[in-house]
């Protein structure tokens, strides 16, 4: 696969990516943001379900590395998953860091179920429509076999009890995931991302804790830019520096 060596975080990171096929977007590095490496125990085991071109999980390795995370991406596709065990490679987190070509419907013939302390996604956001041409693309970004609801219950039955979900998705799809997430999970937090001031949420980040009975926070929306299109403070302080949105 013809592809380019990409950089997040600051150029901190190196991302390969297809020329031509599924890139990594923003929504990607702010998923990881959510993780705040304060708050996690030494030897943690991280799931990053979808991993696409490992942007998520890349950008925890190196957040997270003085932690001993052991992380590990699942991805269908198979050059997604050689490109991101190559990035793994060049950044020097192959002895923690590793992606396995799987079908996530398949996800227990290979990893073992309750043993996940976090599971981050960003799965497909389109149920169906026109798909892209491009057949890396389309697979990334239009649900399959398994929807949206399946994807979330896939993820809470790796997570250990009490463990953290993240996911990044379309608002409108909110009703969906909080659905999934009922009677499952507690201590909720939904962040809505608004791409400027005044306009409506287009993504949303949610975190929600296995078996918790707390309540639903709705937390204060993280605008995206400033009227001139830059990126504000904030968003660039997660992009370039690593800062966490939590």
């Amino acid at each position: 696969m013809k592809h380019t060596k990409d950089y997040l975080l600051g150029e901190k990171v190196i991302i390969n990516q297809p020329v031509s096929g599924y890139r990594a977007a923003i929504d990607a590095v702010l998923a990881n943001s959510c993780i705040n490496p304060a708050n996690i125990k030494p030897n943690s085991k991280i799931l990053d379900m979808g991993s696409g071109t490992g942007a998520i999980s890349l950008c925890l390795a190196h957040r997270l590395k003085d932690k001993s995370p052991i992380i590990t991406g699942i991805e269908l596709q198979k050059d997604l998953c050689k490109l991101s065990n190559k990035s793994a490679k060049n950044n020097a987190f192959d002895s923690f860091l590793s992606y396995i070509n799987l079908d996530i419907k398949n996800i227990k013939q290979e990893l073992e179920p309750n043993s996940f302390d976090f599971v981050i996604t960003n799965p497909p956001y389109t149920a169906g429509g026109m798909p892209s041409p491009n057949n890396s693309k389309a697979t990334a970004h239009i649900e399959g076999e398994i929807n949206l609801s399946k994807w979330i219950e896939t993820a809470l039955k790796m997570l250990k009890p009490k463990g953290k979900f993240i996911i990044v998705h379309r608002a409108d799809r909110l009703d969906d995931i909080i659905a999934s997430l009922y009677h499952k999970t507690g201590d909720i937090n939904i962040i809505p991302l608004i791409s400027k001031l005044g306009q409506d949420a287009k993504r949303v980040l949610i975190i929600a804790n296995k078996g918790s009975k707390a309540p639903l926070t709705l937390k204060k929306p993280v605008i995206i830019h400033q009227d001139n299109g830059d990126y504000t403070k904030e968003i660039e302080n997660i992009l370039r520096d690593g800062d966490s949105i939590i």
